[in-house]
């Protein structure tokens, strides 16, 4: 692989700082702004949405393919992974955690049951690396998730599933007040029907109930952050999905106390949901991004630097909404190494928001009030060629992290050492 030397990182930089200059953007300025914004990681990705119970049930419609060796099999292994992935990635990111990845030492603790203490060991390993950690109800992969969780029509799944929900709130809290920073914690469920049903509002009216009564305690804001996601479809729930995108946008346009969800797989594969953010910042301050590649029907391939992702990056930037979009991942591919995925995708989301911050926005905007589109599109056009790619090598750089195509040598370093010595 290609070694980058300091000398041609910064020779390189220089060149590209006074090209953007001229453009009137100030490439440090975009760093230290790149700085603030967090992507929150999913550890999902790195044990294929298994979690530690071994309970059974559906997967609520999200299945993991392939069977690439080395996949965590129990917390400390999966924070190692972590830790390896974070150190090729720039930047001060977070982690997104899941409620079946509590870690109860062998007791069987049902999701009704779990507390905070079955999570201080990822609070603790958070605390170390001074990272913030978002959360997860976790309605799938679970016995009592066959036939619906929080729109169940039976009363006593229903009920088991509500307080799963308290039960996970009010985890992300004391994680939010633990680690000094709030806690984005995040509602999806898998209900639907595989076929047409008969009845749709029925279920629906019964989701709004649960939701009401989960969301019920009030907890402060600088710890806790409620959010809600939506789902199109998904493996046997392809007709109906009662979460849909317009159940959950009109719930939370009916609270204050609540955030809208919006995952770029979760829509139909001709929908993007960069034109999604402007609409809802009309009305509401704070959204949380859930990023991923759909491919075909499939929702969750590793994310790339490519126009969707770019576009939502490029969306945010100029609603200068950094400052109110929760930036999360959420994929899972078993067919490949499960770190490699990991810093593929978020070094793609970084540098897809580089490139954003990046852009002459002010130019577009001045051509375009001054009504001359074919000059805003040629400069959008001709902007595409800017050399960001030296700027986020001497970010990397920066940040002590591998430069260019070198960190995968050292994931290759870490699966001859780590992970082929799992079985």
């Amino acid at each position: 692989m290609y070694s980058y030397s300091n000398d041609k990182i910064e020779q390189a930089y220089k060149a590209a700082n006074e090209i953007y200059a001229a453009y009137g953007v100030d490439t440090d300025k975009a760093m230290e702004e790149l700085k603030k914004i967090p992507v929150s990681i999913h550890c999902w990705q790195g044990d294929d949405v298994a979690g530690f119970e071994n309970l059974g049930g559906s997967s609520g419609g999200i299945m993991a393919t392939g069977n690439y060796p080395g996949r965590a099999r129990n917390g400390e292994e999966l924070r190692q992974d972590m830790d390896k992935a974070l150190s090729l990635i720039p930047g001060k990111n977070r982690v997104n955690l899941h409620a079946m990845y509590a870690e109860t030492n062998g007791k069987k603790v049902g999701r009704d049951e779990i507390t905070f203490e079955h999570f201080e060991k990822w609070v603790e390993w958070a605390k170390e690396k001074g990272i913030g950690i978002d959360f997860n109800p976790s309605f799938l992969n679970h016995p009592l998730a066959d036939s619906g969780t929080l729109a169940s029509t039976d009363d006593n799944i229903r009920k088991f599933w509500i307080e799963h929900g308290k039960r996970s709130r009010e985890i992300a809290a004391a994680i939010g007040k633990a680690l000094n920073t709030p806690s984005v914690n995040n509602i999806w469920i898998p209900d639907g029907s595989k076929d047409l049903p008969a009845d749709r509002l029925t279920q629906r009216r019964i989701l709004k109930e649960s939701l009401d009564e989960v969301l019920s305690q009030k907890y402060n804001s600088e710890y806790l952050i409620d959010t809600v996601e939506s789902k199109l479809f998904g493996i046997g729930s392809e007709s109906y999905v009662v979460g849909s995108h317009e159940f959950y946008m009109g719930y939370v346009f009916s609270r204050d106390d609540v955030v809208l969800c919006l995952d770029a797989g979760h829509f139909h594969p001709t929908e993007t949901i960069s034109d999604k953010l402007s609409a809802l910042l009309t009305y509401k301050d704070e959204l949380l991004l859930h990023v991923s590649r759909g491919v075909r029907w499939d929702s969750d391939h590793v994310v790339l630097f490519n126009d969707d992702t770019l576009a939502i990056a490029q969306e945010i930037k100029r609603c200068n909404a950094y400052n109110k979009v929760h930036f999360a991942l959420d994929f899972f591919d078993a067919s490949i190494n499960r770190i490699s995925a990991w810093v593929t995708g978020t070094r793609a989301s970084l540098k897809a928001i580089l490139y954003s911050l990046l852009e002459p926005t002010s130019l577009l905007v001045e051509a375009e009030q001054a009504g001359n589109f074919g000059k805003r599109l040629a400069l959008m056009e001709e902007f595409k060629t800017l050399p960001y790619g030296a700027v986020w090598n001497k970010y990397c750089a920066d940040n002590n992290v591998p430069v260019g195509t070198t960190w995968i040598d050292e994931v290759k370093k870490y699966e001859d050492n780590v992970l082929s010595l799992r079985k």
